[in-house]
């Protein structure tokens, strides 16, 4: 399971009344601190700001609080990103995701937030595992919500016209500009989804073995079944049972290709690969960019995710 860290909580209590004293008025919305009298979004990890920076456009001024290169999962928050979210003057966040963002939201930005969770319709479940002991002896398992919503490029789009109506709120003047962009946005991923429906059409193998459960709502989308090794929680170390089990799967199957990630360790996968005689490729969850990423923005990544699928499963 996810968890949040005590010094967040200590954190967070130090600066209420710092954020008090110095935040942006919770009633207006807009900040200086965008410059040039531009929404200030914060962006809980990269998703997010990809879609604030594509439906707000010129008119925001966006920043992530998952550095490039960082697992967002278990994001901790430094004194400096709870200023910055109770500065904000929209904050953009998946309630669930992230604890920290979570309880810095609820204590410093309750009135200036927008939970993409109401419009990405999370109803996929996975497992996430907790370990207790060294051996991790007491092995539990139990579901949870998969909050892996923007693999599906239609998901993506209604978060960006819930996104617009809510930064229409921040900004009236630039509503009309918000709407247009979302409108773009979702035009963009339509296409996307597009190119993926056709180009997964044909896959001789529609089972996808990956290293964790982050591709639920792709598979669904696209008619595949995803089988992670691990579940939710990508820092999760399956047991040798686990890996034997998977490894089965594999062979029974016929799964010629392993998926990892570019923000995990490839060593699971490359363990159930070199069992099997599969080999591994790359499959992103798009969590966050880095100079490891096949491309720098969101509908580039997803192409480079769909050749690696073509490839791997593979597809006429």
């Amino acid at each position: 399971m996810l968890k949040k860290t005590a010094a967040v909580s200590a954190t967070l209590v130090a600066l209420t009344t710092l954020a008090a004293c110095g935040g942006s008025s919770s009633g207006g919305g807009t900040t200086s601190a965008g410059g040039g009298g531009k929404v200030a979004v914060v962006a809980s990890f990269y998703p997010l700001q990809y879609a604030a920076q594509r439906v707000g456009g010129d008119a925001v001024s966006v920043t992530n609080l998952t550095k490039p290169g960082a697992e967002p999962h278990d994001l901790e928050l430094s004194p400096k990103d709870v200023a910055a979210v109770a500065d904000a003057g929209l904050v953009v966040y998946l309630s669930g995701f992230q604890p920290a963002v979570d309880e810095a939201v609820k204590t410093q930005a309750a009135g200036t937030a927008f939970d993409a969770a109401g419009s990405a319709r999370l109803d996929l479940e996975g497992v996430e595992e907790e370990h207790e002991g060294e051996a991790h002896e007491g092995e539990e398992e139990h579901s949870a919500t998969d909050p892996h919503f923007w693999l599906d490029p239609t998901r993506l789009a209604d978060v960006g016209d819930a996104l617009a109506a809510r930064l229409g709120q921040a900004d009236p003047a630039q509503a009309a500009t918000f709407t247009a962009n979302a409108a773009a946005l979702r035009k963009d991923l339509e296409a996307l989804d597009g190119e993926m429906k056709a180009g997964l059409a044909t896959c001789t193998n529609k089972d996808v073995v990956t290293s964790h459960q982050a591709f639920g709502y792709l598979a669904q989308r696209y008619g595949l079944t995803q089988v992670g090794i691990t579940g939710l929680s990508p820092e999760a170390e399956p047991d040798a049972k686990t890996i034997a089990k998977v490894t089965d799967f594999v062979r029974a199957n016929d799964v010629t290709t392993i998926y990892y990630e570019t923000l995990v360790s490839p060593a699971v996968a490359k363990t159930v690969a070199s069992e099997t005689g599969a080999k591994t490729a790359v499959l992103d969850p798009i969590e966050g960019i880095s100079d490891a990423s096949a491309a720098q923005d969101y509908l580039g990544v997803m192409r480079a995710n769909l050749a690696a699928l073509r490839a791997g499963q593979p597809c006429s």
